[in-house]
């Protein structure tokens, strides 16, 4: 995830956002969907979609929220502290769901589960270590980041079904986190979960199309 995204003028920090979905979608041709044949390839899609998902949806509801006076926050340097912080937390909890499904996809397409469970704490290692403790972070992350990884080396990869179950994190990290008023997000929280829980089918429909299972665990190195 781009750490600068949101740290300069406003329009910039607008901008920026906008910048990123477009090179994720593909505008221009600037980003190309690879198969997955090896775990530096699942390593990036890990992070490229964790970073996807926890933007667009924290930005998207924010927006949705403000309306047209959406971009006018991006002026006022407490909401984007606020903003940033909830972004990584969101982050986070986008990582450690989309870690556990896909370690489960590996799993019920004939990876042994003992080297699923290593493949998916390294994947996961790596992915936290690039992004190390951000300066725009609260002081919750590191300890977030050491759930994340202990989750990973608990799931039981063989019961992780190919659907929606194991993705509740991220949902809850949105409610909890977003910077809005504690009255509107009761009155928003199941929409909001939802409207995460909605996100991640693309991401899924996307995995089970790229992921060669067969490949990445025969290029795997424990």
């Amino acid at each position: 995830m781009n750490q600068d995204q949101t740290s300069h003028g406003p329009l910039a920090r607008f901008g920026g956002f906008l910048s990123m979905v477009r090179q994720y979608l593909g505008i221009g041709n600037r980003v190309r969907r690879m198969p997955i044949r090896d775990p530096q390839a699942l390593r990036d899609f890990l992070d490229t979609r964790a970073s996807f998902i926890a933007q667009t949806s924290l930005y998207g509801y924010m927006r949705t929220r403000a309306g047209q006076r959406y971009p006018e926050l991006f002026e006022n340097d407490g909401f984007v502290e606020l903003l940033n912080a909830a972004k990584w937390r969101v982050w986070l909890a986008c990582l450690s769901d989309l870690g556990a499904f896909s370690g489960g996809l590996l799993a019920s397409r004939g990876m042994p589960e003992e080297r699923v469970g290593m493949l998916m704490r390294r994947l996961v290692d790596q992915v936290l270590e690039k992004a190390g403790i951000p300066a725009e972070a609260d002081e919750g992350f590191a300890e977030h980041a050491q759930q994340v990884r202990a989750r990973i080396a608990l799931t039981p990869w063989s019961r992780i079904g190919d659907d929606e179950g194991c993705f509740h994190e991220s949902p809850e990290a949105l409610v909890r986190h977003a910077p809005i008023v504690k009255t509107l997000m009761e009155l928003d929280a199941d929409i909001v979960r939802n409207s995460v829980r909605f996100r991640w089918k693309e991401v899924r429909f996307e995995l089970r199309d790229l992921l060669d299972a067969k490949a990445v665990d025969a290029a795997f190195e424990p």
